[in-house]
Parts: C-alpha cells; sequence; structure tokens
C-alpha cells in the first residue's frame, strides 16, 4: 500500500495536479486519471479517434517506441510538435488528422501527454484523455467509472527549452478546470480542483481568445498551424471518451 501524505491530496474525492510528478503521485490513489494536453496531444487523440482510429501513447525519446508501434502494426508518427512542421502525412498535430481512416493505429510519442499517459497506466488506474473538446464527455464518463472513489484530473504543462523542466501552461489549466468542473458527484474537491474549476467557469466563454493568446497558442500560429489551436478551443464539440486499453487508446 503506497503511503498517503497530503501530496496526494488525501480526503479529496476530486484532485487536480500537474505533469509526471502529478501522475505519480495521484494515480495510486485515485480511481481514474484524466490527463489533459490541450496544446496538444489530447486534442490530436480526440480528432483521431472521432474519425474511428486508434491511438498508441509512446514514451519520450523511449528507444522502444518504435519497437512497440512495430509490434502492434502502428503507423508511428514524427515524434514531437516540433518535427511535425511542415512534415506531410499523419502527426502529432490535430489537423493532420481530419481525413484520417477509420481502424488506423498512430504510434505517437510526445514529451508531455503522450508520456504522462503512459506512465498513468502504469499506476494501476484508469486513464482517459481529456481535452476542451470533450471536456464534458469524459468528465462524465470519469464520475461513472470512480463511483465514489477520487477522481484524478492531469494538467500536462509544456516545457521550457533547453532544460525541459515543467512550464505551467494555461491551455492545459483550463482544459483541466473544464472536466472538473463537470465531474459530478463530488463532495469534497481539493483546493486545487476547485479553482481549476472556478478559473475555467470564469473564463469560459473568452476560450478562443485566451488560448491563441497563451505562450503555446501564439507558437502554434507563429509556426504556421493556427487551425490546430482552431480545433483545440472548440469546447464541447466531441462526445468520444478516450479510454486507455491495453496501452491503447479507443473510443
Amino acid at each position: 500500500m503506497c503511503p498517503v501524505t497530503v501530496f496526494e491530496q488525501d480526503g479529496c474525492d476530486l484532485r487536480v495536479e500537474w505533469g509526471l510528478d502529478g501522475v505519480h503521485a495521484l494515480g495510486p490513489h485515485c480511481a481514474v486519471l484524466v490527463v489533459v494536453d490541450v496544446l496538444v496531444f489530447t486534442t490530436t487523440v480526440d480528432v483521431a479517434l472521432g474519425r474511428g482510429a486508434r491511438v498508441l501513447p509512446l514514451p519520450w525519446r523511449d528507444e522502444r517506441a518504435a519497437a512497440m508501434a512495430e509490434a502492434l502494426g502502428a503507423v508511428l508518427t514524427p515524434p514531437g510538435l516540433d518535427e511535425s512542421y511542415g512534415q506531410p502525412g499523419w502527426t502529432l498535430r490535430p489537423s493532420s488528422l481530419t481525413d484520417l481512416p477509420a481502424g488506423t493505429l498512430l504510434g505517437i510519442a510526445s514529451p508531455n501527454g503522450a508520456t504522462l499517459a503512459a506512465a498513468a497506466a502504469e499506476t494501476g488506474t484508469a486513464v482517459l484523455a481529456g481535452c476542451l473538446r470533450n471536456a464534458s464527455a469524459v468528465a462524465a464518463a470519469a464520475s461513472a467509472i470512480a463511483e465514489d472513489r477520487p477522481v484524478g484530473v492531469i494538467a500536462a504543462g509544456e516545457r521550457w527549452r533547453p532544460e525541459r523542466t515543467l512550464r505551467p501552461s494555461i491551455e492545459d489549466y483550463l482544459g483541466a478546470g473544464a472536466i472538473a468542473a463537470a465531474v459530478t458527484g463530488r463532495s469534497a474537491p481539493s483546493s486545487e480542483a476547485t479553482l481549476a474549476a472556478v478559473s475555467y467557469r470564469a473564463v469560459r466563454d473568452r476560450i478562443p481568445a485566451l488560448l491563441g493568446g497563451s505562450i503555446s497558442g501564439r507558437e502554434l500560429i507563429a509556426a504556421g498551424v493556427p487551425e490546430d489551436v482552431a480545433l483545440a478551443t472548440d469546447v464541447d464539440v466531441s462526445t468520444v471518451v478516450p479510454v486507455l486499453d491495453n496501452g491503447v487508446f479507443t473510443s
């Protein structure tokens, strides 16, 4: 049995935390973890599954990734967002997948969302992929799976360069807040979950402008892919619930 401390937000039935350390802290103590990487991994997963495809999340810079993808017959996308700019075919970018054929299995490696999803699976909890597009649907599924046990929401965050340390990002905080605000049946949310939900409710009518003006949004727009930001800011347009099943996100 894992020891429980304040860092696990013990005693709370809805919890929000950041990054890989958050996965390790909350995973063993929650019935379900929702990984949120709005720009762009979990948005990409939503778009892909909405097309009838599946996604294999792969750890970042793990030499086993290509072998895992090959063993499952997955199409391996270029590793990471930077490597996806200007590339033809299917990539980590959600706008590259709008014509993805049903039945495709994509292997996607990324330093944030994909890595966290793979790590979350190792904690033994149920793992969902949430974003702004499917926030209400994912929240409803998380509530149903957890019943009276805790729900954890992980804001992936981005990475400072070159150190690659965690950079908290407003798009993931608002995505986590949208899901926290929609989770039902909770009587004792943590302070972290409460603030995330309140923050989202306060600005939910300004999501496109806020994300477009964020560091991550401006980076994508400057790279010539504003359509990725537009797809990510379509709140609750999707009923897809990506569930990690034997290492693969399926709807």
